[in-house]
């Protein structure tokens, strides 16, 4: 059935039947507006568009995919500032052609990547187009912590990563070359692993600023440069080539450390820690701040892409 078969109405009536309700969630999807708990006072907000044939392609991934990819490109930015995710907002733009079943499949792993911190889908809403597009809003609490910006990095301070970086673009590679494995890394690309406790628990390590790496390590790390007035490096000691990243770097003709700095969609955070403080868990060390600007590997400048940039 395809959804101009099903009706505006009935298209939603399918997908909210298929979505669970968080514990931050006071009133769900069905009236004018949703209600959330804001415990903190205040709320982290953040958004995301998904456009097929730019972020996604059918023939690679399943909507459940989708549907995680979505959820987690938002809800890792809300705990990039330290918060934990409360609630998220969808709307879909579809061709009247798309099969009802693809977007139950969304609706899917859009509501099992968001319970995955205790969030729901709580609303949103869904139009006709030309173009498939899935536009994400996620909402979160900070739980009486400050936010942790991209500006606050200090020199001296120690650059750490949680979460895996260069997986998603290694899968992406192999997919774009007509591969389907390794499928560690196929699925890498198809559903991205992201350390959401990493966030809030760096926060209250005293991190002086935070990113979700969504666009490549160095463009990101750039970020942080940019907005604190400082200089980045990165060792690219501190990061192992796993046996099926090498193997699939060897096959296709590709260096892996292209896809660990230059390679997003991981959603891995990054964040900047004073000197001498302990690391939380799941953290580990991958370079230093400095005083200067721009972003250097091993003290060098990168020759290699720095990432995605969505107008380049």
């Amino acid at each position: 059935m395809s959804i101009a078969e099903a009706g505006e109405f009935g298209l939603i009536a399918r997908v909210v039947a298929r979505l669970e309700k968080g514990p931050m969630t006071l009133l769900g999807p069905g009236d004018d507006a949703a209600l959330v708990a804001a415990p903190d006072g205040r709320v982290v907000a953040s958004t995301d568009v998904l456009v097929e044939g730019r972020h996604f392609r059918r023939d690679w991934s399943s909507g459940t995919d989708v549907g995680h990819r979505a959820a987690a490109a938002n809800l890792a930015d809300i705990a990039a500032m330290g918060a934990t995710p409360t609630a998220l907002l969808v709307g879909l733009c579809a061709p009247t052609d798309l099969d009802v079943a693809w977007a139950e499949e969304l609706a899917d792993g859009l509501s099992a990547e968001a319970a995955l911190v205790g969030a729901s889908v709580v609303g949103g809403d869904t139009s006709s187009g030309p173009t498939l597009m899935v536009a994400v809003t996620a909402l979160g609490d900070l739980g009486g912590q400050q936010p942790v910006l991209r500006s606050g990095a200090q020199p001296g301070d120690v650059i750490a990563l949680a979460g895996r970086v260069g997986y998603a673009a290694a899968g992406y590679t192999v997919l774009s070359r007509g591969f389907r494995t390794p499928k560690a890394l196929v699925e890498a690309y198809r559903r991205p692993v992201v350390p959401y406790d990493a966030g809030p628990a760096a926060a209250r390590a005293g991190a002086t600023s935070m990113i979700d790496v969504s666009d490549g390590l160095l463009q990101d790390l750039g970020h942080i440069a940019r907005a604190s007035v400082v200089g980045v490096d990165v060792r690219t000691e501190a990061f192992e080539v796993t046996g099926q990243m090498l193997d699939a770097a060897t096959a296709l003709g590709v260096d892996p450390l292209q896809w660990i700095l230059g390679g997003g969609d991981d959603h891995a955070l990054a964040a900047t820690f004073p000197p001498g403080t302990p690391i939380p868990a799941g953290w580990r060390e991958i370079g230093q701040i400095h005083e200067g600007t721009g972003v250097t590997v091993d003290r060098k400048p990168w020759s290699g892409a720095l990432g995605w940039d969505h107008f380049r």
